[in-house]
C-alpha cells in the first residue's frame, strides 16, 4: 500500500488524483491553505472511501515551515511517504502581463515556483533519509514553450518548473529517490475555465479547441495514478495528451464530435 502526498489536492487535478489513488488502495494526504476547505474535503472523501487512509492538512506551500510540517505529519501518521506530488498551483487572470497587479504576479510566482521548490526540497530530503521515494512535479501550459496571449505569467512559471524538474532528475542520480513530471494536458478544471465563464464570447471562440483537446478530471486521473504507481524509473515524464493523441483528435474531429464543453 503506497503512501501519497498531493499538495493542493482538494480540487481539480489534485482532487482527481487523490480519488484515483484512494480507489487503488493507497493512503493519501491532501492540502489546502484554508481550514474550511480541508474540513469539507475530508468529510467528502471519508464518506466515499472511509477515513482510515485519508489525511487532510492546512498547508501554504509558499511557507517552508508548513511544508515541513506536512511531511512530518503525513510520515508520522502513515509511517512513510512513497510518492510526493507537487500539484498546488495558481493561474493568473487572462490579461496582458503589464495589466496584472503586482500582488497577483507575486502570488502566482510564489505558489507555482517557490511552492514546488519547497515541496521538492522537503520531500527529497525526507525520502533520502527514509531510503526510498518518488517526487513528481505537475507541469502545465507553457512548460513546452507554447505561448498564448494572457498567459505569459502562468506559462513562464510552468516553463521554469520544467527546467527545475529536469535539473532535479540529474541531481538525484545516485540516491534512492526518483524524480519525474506529470503533464495532464488540457483539463476542464476551474483553473482552465474560471476566466472563460465570465466572458461568454471568449468561451465561444475557445470551445472548439476545448472540445477537441480537453478532458474531464475523472478521465485522466486513473491513468496518471496507475502510471505513477507502476513507474520505478528516474526521469519519467508521464503525459496524457501526447503528440500522437493531439494529431488523432484533430484528424478525427470532423467525424467524431466531443462535447466536453457544452
Amino acid at each position: 500500500m503506497k503512501v501519497i502526498v498531493i499538495t493542493g489536492g482538494t480540487r481539480g487535478i489534485g482532487r482527481g488524483l487523490a480519488e484515483a489513488f484512494l480507489s487503488l488502495g493507497c493512503k493519501v494526504t491532501i492540502t489546502s491553505r484554508r481550514q474550511d476547505v480541508v474540513d469539507e474535503s475530508i468529510v467528502q472523501l471519508s464518506n466515499k472511501f472511509g477515513s482510515q487512509n485519508i489525511l487532510a492538512q492546512v498547508c501554504d506551500v509558499n511557507n517552508v515551515v508548513d511544508v515541513q510540517a506536512l511531511w512530518d505529519t503525513a510520515s508520522q501518521k502513515f509511517g512513510k511517504i512513497d510518492i510526493w506530488v507537487n500539484n498546488a498551483g495558481q493561474a493568473n487572470l487572462l490579461k496582458k502581463f503589464w495589466e496584472l497587479d503586482s500582488g497577483s504576479i507575486q502570488s502566482v510566482v510564489a505558489t507555482n515556483i517557490e511552492g514546488a521548490m519547497y515541496g521538492s526540497k522537503i520531500a527529497i530530503t525526507g525520502m533520502i533519509q527514509q531510503g526510498h521515494g518518488a517526487l513528481y512535479n505537475i507541469l502545465g501550459f507553457g512548460s513546452n514553450g507554447m505561448k498564448i496571449n494572457g498567459l505569459a505569467l502562468y506559462g513562464t512559471t510552468k516553463y521554469a518548473i520544467k527546467y527545475f524538474t529536469d535539473c532535479l532528475k540529474k541531481e538525484i542520480k545516485g540516491t534512492p529517490v526518483i524524480v519525474g513530471s506529470i503533464s495532464p494536458g488540457m483539463v476542464t478544471t476551474d483553473m482552465l475555465l474560471g476566466e472563460y465563464r465570465t466572458d461568454p464570447q471568449r468561451l465561444k471562440k475557445a470551445k472548439r479547441i476545448f472540445n477537441i483537446l480537453a478532458d474531464h478530471v475523472e478521465t485522466i486521473s486513473p491513468y496518471i495514478a496507475q502510471t505513477v504507481l507502476n513507474n520505478n524509473k528516474n526521469g519519467t515524464d508521464i503525459a496524457w495528451l501526447t503528440r500522437s493523441k493531439i494529431f488523432w483528435r484533430f484528424l478525427s474531429s470532423p467525424f467524431y464530435k466531443r462535447n466536453i464543453i457544452k
